[in-house]
């Protein structure tokens, strides 16, 4: 069965988004984006809600709008032909590997765990991570922790009542003070 691993970049307070919507501050330097080049490369489907599916369709057409450096292009390369699950109710249709879910996150992820195939179910995005978490369905989580505080804005863990039990599996500090962590669920 596909492990779940959700992984984004956060805030040291805990945040994705700032309360003005900003995440500049997890714009990557040339390290942190070697590493998620090779994390997506152990990625098999990458599911997102509608704002980081927008985002992320950037590098769709990055190749054809300017000069990309060589990591730029590796990571293109990995995230373009990806097969993508996007999960949102106003996007009437989706571009590239995409595709708009047909059910929820839950249905979606044991779907896609019954399915052949290789590599990890990804899950971007932290609203929809949070409906994944909410039905146990989340196997892992990796933060890439920035020394920033926002303030305020979108969580990266969901405020929920229950209690997940976590085992640090590995940690990575980077020389920009960036701090890689992963997380596996503890199952009873």
């Amino acid at each position: 069965m596909r492990d779940v691993a959700y992984s984004m970049n956060v805030s040291l307070d805990g945040y994705v988004v700032g309360p003005d919507g900003d995440f500049a501050w997890g714009a990557p330097d040339p390290d942190v984006f070697r590493f998620w080049i090779d994390e997506i490369r152990q990625v098999g489907v990458h599911l997102m809600g509608r704002r980081l599916y927008e985002t992320m369709l950037y590098w769709e057409d990055a190749e054809q709008e300017g000069a990309l450096a060589d990591a730029e292009l590796e990571w293109a390369a990995l995230w373009n032909p990806l097969p993508k699950v996007v999960f949102s109710t106003t996007l009437p249709t989706v571009r590239g590997r995409a595709r708009l879910a047909s059910g929820g996150v839950a249905e979606e992820i044991e779907r896609l765990r019954d399915e052949p195939g290789e590599g990890e179910i990804a899950i971007g995005g932290a609203t929809l991570a949070a409906q994944a978490a909410e039905a146990g369905l989340i196997d892992e989580y990796r933060t890439m922790v920035y020394p920033v505080l926002v303030g305020g804005g979108i969580p990266y863990f969901p405020r929920s009542e229950r209690r997940v039990d976590l085992e640090l599996v590995e940690t990575r500090r980077f020389g920009s003070g960036v701090v890689h962590l992963r997380h596996r669920v503890v199952r009873d």
